[in-house]
């Protein structure tokens, strides 16, 4: 129910003028953001926001801590475990160095591309109302997605970066991008709409956040 109530705030179409910009013009700070969990300790974790100058990619600010997870790990609902602990770091970015506020972050996780079409990228966009985008390093399988044959065979024809397909469900709805983000990995990222930001966006944006296969904001 809470999922299916915030949904409806999600916007899915570029709402920034350095969005419709080809060369993202006025685009100057990008945030990442991430839980890292301790092996074999699924209750502590470090909750990261990191905030890189763009296009230059140097790391303005950075806030990680170790912080408690008491919510279990259900599929689909991962944003109820994580999500507080990214609110409160971006919560204490406003209040510390506002000047410093990403005008975009990037999610370890996925946005649209969801069971119920309302990932952690969504989540965390319609609670900051900062655009965001929805980077995952494995395929979620829904509406019909599958690392089928198929699937491997669009991977293996993305032959150099930025090349991407469209992650198209059985519904006929586009639920996000697989994104070759650099030549030397062969592996995809998942691009998905979070909040605020079209996919066509999403995608160029990513790609040239990327030096190697995870984009530098989440990397670092």
């Amino acid at each position: 129910r809470e999922q299916a109530r915030l949904k409806a705030s999600v916007v899915e179409e570029d709402t920034e003028e350095w969005q419709k910009d080809p060369h993202f013009t006025g685009l100057e700070r990008v945030g990442g953001v991430d839980l890292s969990y301790i092996k074999g300790d699924d209750s502590s974790a470090c909750a990261s926001l990191v905030v890189l100058s763009y296009p230059a990619l140097e790391v303005l600010y950075q806030d990680c801590r170790m912080v408690a997870v008491t919510a279990p790990y259900v599929a689909g609902f991962l944003a109820f475990r994580e999500v507080p602990f990214l609110v409160e770091a971006v919560q204490r970015l406003q209040q510390e160095e506002p000047k410093l506020q990403p005008q975009v972050l990037l999610v370890d996780g996925n946005g649209l591309l969801h069971p119920r079409g309302f990932g952690i990228a969504c989540h965390l966009g319609v609670l900051t109302d900062l655009p965001c985008i929805g980077v995952a390093k494995n395929l979620l399988q829904v509406d019909g997605l599958a690392r089928d044959e198929l699937h491997r065979e669009q991977v293996r024809a993305l032959q150099r970066s930025g090349e991407t397909f469209p992650l198209t469900g059985t519904s006929g709805k586009v639920l996000g991008m697989a994104l070759r983000s650099c030549s030397n990995s062969s592996k995809p990222l998942y691009i998905s709409v979070g909040h605020r930001v079209s996919l066509a966006t999403a995608v160029r944006l990513v790609s040239s956040c990327c030096r190697f296969r995870v984009p530098e904001p989440i990397r670092q």
